[in-house]
């Protein structure tokens, strides 16, 4: 039986309300009584840990029947560590940064001991562990083989994300944060680059530009590259609707929210072989590239702009299936009733 919204007190606590992460708070507004907090961190630069946040957290998780938060971080470590002293249902997505660390490009929490020792009493102690992906849940075994594990895919909202009934363009986009570490993690160079190739075809990188590493990319991209800075979701999803290529050229990926959103708009996807998660992903519905290939990435942008659309809406179908927001809805909900009723 579902749980009465009245009774079931969830405290949901984020640091960055992201998209997706924003998606799981609507979802559990509709069904509990949900209270949110945004906890930055526990740690103030200079001054050490700040007693404030644990106050407020441990008020927090004092009201509650269970705790719902994103990644297995220093805020999770804690919100476990307090959930099992005060006998409270603690719930944890993981998948990003979290269960990873790649030296190639200095990604990941898993760089020294300590971090992979408070991953793993995460993992181990939380009253559920909900990977967004089935690669993200092999990471997890990785670490422990203690997990109470359910993997829920990410998802789409396909309400929002659909293509219009026009022509795609001969236009070819990625979506991301620029920043430094990005270049290297989102293959950001090699998009660039690819366009040389293509000098008839427009490519844009979407997305906020939050140091100077635009000024790097500028130097080295042709004139039918442009970069746009931050856009809207509504603006984003006009970019989607009228492209017909998307391109995920990453060393390292959580899921690839962009790219399922891409998809769902009937954009061609071109993605890297070197990012696993994207197999799982994409599947059938686009094209691989060895990570770092200029040459093997342009060649195959211009195979999916030439590319029947049969194959764009092969990707739509595809989000429709699995990545729909009713799809991730019902699994969520059936494992939250599932925490709510466990017996201490």
């Amino acid at each position: 039986m579902p749980c009465s919204k009245e009774k079931t007190r969830i405290l949901f606590v984020y640091s960055i309300l992201l998209s997706f992460v924003r998606r799981d708070l609507e979802i559990l507004e509709r069904r509990f009584y949900v209270k949110k907090m945004e906890v930055e961190t526990f740690l103030v630069p200079g001054r050490g840990k700040n007693p404030l946040t644990f106050f407020r957290l441990l008020k927090g998780i004092l009201w509650a029947d269970a705790i719902y938060t994103w990644f297995a971080d220093i805020n999770a470590f804690f919100i476990v560590l307090f959930c099992i002293f005060l006998r409270k249902k603690s719930v944890i997505v993981v998948g990003g940064y979290d269960v990873v660390y790649i030296p190639e490009i200095d990604y990941g929490t898993l760089n020294s001991l300590k971090n992979r020792l408070r991953v793993k009493f995460v993992m181990e102690y939380a009253t559920k562990i909900l990977p967004f992906s089935n690669y993200a849940k092999y990471r997890v075994l990785s670490i422990t083989k203690k997990a109470n594990l359910y993997v829920i895919p990410l998802a789409c909202d396909t309400e929002k994300f659909k293509p219009i009934h026009r022509k795609k363009e001969n236009l070819v986009i990625t979506v991301c944060h620029v920043n430094k570490s990005n270049i290297a993690r989102k293959g950001l160079k090699t998009f660039v680059e690819s366009a040389k190739f293509l000098p008839q075809v427009k490519f844009a990188l979407i997305g906020r530009h939050v140091d100077d590493s635009v000024n790097y990319l500028k130097k080295m991209s042709p004139p039918n590259v442009e970069f746009t800075g931050y856009v809207s979701e509504k603006e984003l999803i006009i970019w989607y609707q009228r492209a017909k290529v998307y391109c995920q050229l990453s060393y390292q990926e959580g899921f690839g929210v962009a790219v399922i959103e891409a998809m769902a708009c009937k954009c061609v996807p071109v993605v890297s072989s070197k990012a696993v998660v994207l197999r799982e992903t994409v599947d059938d519905c686009g094209l691989y590239v060895p990570y770092g290939d200029v040459k093997a990435t342009s060649k195959a942008i211009k195979m999916a702009l030439s590319a029947s659309t049969d194959l764009g809406a092969k990707a739509k179908k595809r989000v429709n299936d699995l990545f729909s927001i009713e799809k991730r809805e019902k699994k969520l909900l059936e494992s939250i009733n599932k925490v709510i009723n466990v017996r201490m």
